[in-house]
């Protein structure tokens, strides 16, 4: 039976969806963040992406560090992304 070689600790997919997250809290201040937007929102929605990465690398890796940043960009992504597009929603609903 082969032995499977130890992937290595990689942290980039994490830091990826956060500065997915950072643009598009970025473009939601823009707009005024009581205002929301939909642009701002679906960006940091799709750090989600790399998140997921991240959070596989982290399992492949037994990594409580890799997994635990991950679950935390996972969150953080689908709440901020999700909070912009409310907001604009709601604005427009006003």
């Amino acid at each position: 039976m082969a032995t499977s070689q130890p992937v290595p600790d990689s942290k980039l997919p994490v830091a990826v969806s956060f500065a997915l997250i950072a643009v598009g809290l970025v473009i939601g201040l823009l707009g005024g963040f009581t205002e929301g937007s939909i642009a701002g929102g679906i960006i940091a929605a799709c750090g989600v992406i790399p998140a997921m990465v991240g959070l596989w690398k982290g399992i492949q890796q037994e990594s409580q560090g890799t997994l635990g940043l991950s679950v935390m960009a996972v969150l953080a992504s689908l709440g901020v992304g999700g909070l912009l597009i409310i907001l604009r929603i709601v604005d427009w609903v006003r």
